[in-house]
Formats: structure tokens, sequence, C-alpha cells
């Protein structure tokens, strides 16, 4: 079936988000829809001007609250809120169907591939963040009872001004049988812990010849347990050393294997760039929005979605990259994976507390960083 055919089907309710590729799954606007379309914003109640919510430290509010059958379609967020790496502090949960695990519970940054806590523009089909601090999600999540979404400032000030609109459908018809439920896992080394810090550049032998064939110590992406299928990743790096950060291979875990059944050729290659990306670019299904020299201290931002070929598992997965070949770099990893499955899903680990997420330089050794007296405080405030 062309995509031709893909975008004339007949699409009731939720399935046109269900049974085509996302890229294609739209509505067909030219058939009468059947669901109804609302809307949670930040609205002032009165009719006034002030749309915005102010959100207090240490404390959640709900921006979500509906019954289903259901599909969030769209998700807007801006924010005002004086603290350095504010976006790091602010944390998004969402749970489905009654759940007290959340399904997703990211960083609200990092959610939308803004890891270093520095706002960038970049677009994608699923994410894009727009001038001025514009974030946008399109990622289609369907709920069959009940959908929930906070949001819970960590900071120590408060969030002055809080926007957002989610648009979601309310739909009478159940969903599809055996349908899968959005999650998104973050998780970060503050550092990578390389295997040596004695070397002077990365095609040194005692590197090179390096072997990683299990993946130990591989930075882990994220692990589920159930069904479903991965779907991509955003990552950001600040480098603690000099070289190119990118020597390293993904290596996927499916289905209980031991040894990784899939492996790549560097990183540079996983998210569909070449030659250490060599500038910025920014594509449907694959992007490095943030590109700088490679020397310690520089920033890098980059994703990939697999929307030609989501990642099946049966029975678990889990995805995995490492930090330099054969795990030898100790730069600073943080991301946030995306994947559909069946409920319910594996708890996730502990979200790190606010303070330790907030990205800083380490005292690691080697290039660039062997000087006993080097600052290991935080960056600039962004």
């Amino acid at each position: 079936m062309n995509k031709l055919h893909l975008l004339l089907l007949p699409v009731v309710g939720l399935s046109c988000v269900l049974h085509a590729q996302t890229e294609n799954s739209m509505p067909d606007i030219t058939q009468q829809q059947t669901y109804k379309l609302m809307r949670a914003s930040s609205k002032e109640a009165t009719g006034g001007n002030a749309d915005y919510r102010k959100v207090t430290p240490g404390e959640t509010l709900t921006i979500l609250d509906a019954d289903g059958p259901g599909m969030i379609s769209h998700m807007w967020f801006t924010v005002a809120m004086s603290e350095p790496y504010s976006l790091k502090r602010i944390v998004m949960r969402i749970y489905w169907d009654g759940e007290e695990n959340p399904s997703v519970e990211t960083p609200l940054g990092d959610f939308f591939g803004l890891g270093l806590g520095i706002v960038q523009s970049w677009q994608s089909t699923f994410l894009s963040v727009g001038n001025s601090q514009a974030m946008n999600s399109f990622f289609p999540m369907p709920y069959g009872k009940h959908a929930r979404v906070t949001i819970t400032n960590e900071g120590k000030t408060s969030i002055n001004s809080l926007y957002y609109n989610i648009d979601y459908r309310k739909d009478n018809h159940p969903l599809p049988p055996n349908t899968l439920y959005f999650h998104a896992q973050y998780r970060q080394a503050q550092p990578n812990k390389g295997w040596t810090n004695q070397w002077y550049e990365n095609s040194d032998p005692m590197i090179n010849y390096k072997r990683n064939t299990d993946g130990k110590d591989n930075y882990v992406w994220f692990e589920a347990k159930g069904h479903g299928q991965y779907i991509g990743v955003t990552m950001s790096i600040l480098q603690n050393q000099d070289g190119w950060w990118g020597e390293g291979d993904d290596m996927f875990y499916i289905d209980g294997e031991t040894m990784p059944g899939t492996i790549g050729t560097g990183s540079e290659d996983y998210f569909l760039g070449a030659w250490d990306f060599g500038s910025a670019f920014s594509y449907p299904m694959y992007g490095a929005p943030v590109v700088e020299k490679e020397i310690a201290g520089s920033r890098s931002s980059v994703y990939r979605f697999h929307l030609d070929s989501p990642v099946p598992f049966t029975k678990s997965m889990k995805a995995t990259i490492e930090h330099g070949h054969a795990n030898q770099r100790s730069d600073n990893f943080y991301s946030v994976a995306y994947w559909y499955q069946s409920e319910p899903h594996m708890p996730f680990p502990a979200l790190p507390p606010v303070d330790d997420r907030i990205p800083r330089l380490q005292i690691v050794g080697g290039p660039g960083n062997d000087s006993p007296n080097k600052p290991a405080g935080s960056l600039l405030p962004r």
C-alpha cells in the first residue's frame, strides 16, 4: 500500500493514528470526524488576559484530567521563570488509566530535546521548539479510561508564568484492541565513567583496539518489559574532555538478548549524520540542532525517530549507546527515550534530584580535563 492510499483511507475517530505510519496519520480531512476536540489550557477562568498559571516551589499542578476513551494529539508550552536552567527544574508526568507510576516522567525541557537547559529552535515530525521558547509535541497519545498530566516545580523560585494548551480528542468509541500507550523516560549520566583517562586522542591504539562486544557499561536510553515498539530518542551532551564525543556505537537488546542483536557504527551514524556532523541541522526524523567545537565544555544535542520502522519487542527491550569507543570517554549525557507499549509498564528509575540534573563540568581527567584545579562548577546560567 503506497502513501497515497494511506492518505485516502477513510478514518474514524482514533483509529487514524493507530494503524498508519505516524507521518501519514493525520485525519482524512475529506471525511467527517466523529470525535469531539477538547482543550485544556492555562486560560484565566474569568475571561481576563492573564492566561497563565503560577507554580510555586514544590507545587504540583494538574494541567489535564480527562476521562476516556480519548487521545492527546498536541501539547504546547512556554514558560517564564527567573531561575537559571529552569527547564531542567520543571518536571512533567503523564499517567494513563489511573496508574500510580507515570508512563512519562522527564524534565520539561528534556522532553522537547532541550537537555542542556538552553533554548534552541529546532523541528521534527513529533517535536519542535519555535522561536522564543515555544515547545510543541505532536506525539499521538491514546488512552482508554483516563489521562492525567502534571507539572511540578522542583526549583527554588516560582514559575511566574506557565502557559499551556493541550489538545485532546474525546471519543465515544473504545480504543482498537491491542492499542499501545505512549511512554517517555529521562536518563542521565553526569558523568559517564570511562574505563580510562590515560589517552591523548580518540585514535590512540589503546582505545581503538579495545573491544566491547557485550555492551557492558554502555549508557542506557531506556529499558522496558512487556510488548511494544521503540520510536526514538533525544540526547544532549556536555563534553568533559577534548575530542569528538561520538565514537560510541548504539546497541539494542530485544526480547531477552544477553548480547546486543543490533549494533551500529558510531554515534553520528545512529543519528544519521556523518563525520562529526560538521554543523547544526534539523530534519523530520533526525538531526543535530546543537553542534559546537570538540573541546571540553562544548555542547551537542541530537535526535533520531524510527518512523520508517519502529523497533518492535514482544517481551523486553533495552536501548543503549557507548560513550566513546568501548566506553573510554567520560562526558555527560542527558536523554529522553520515546516508545509505545502495553500496560502495565516497568517502573522507571528514580528521577535524579534537581541539583544533580543541572549540567556541570566534571573533573574526570583526560584531554582538556587533566588539571586538578580545573573548575567543576556549572556553565554560565541560561
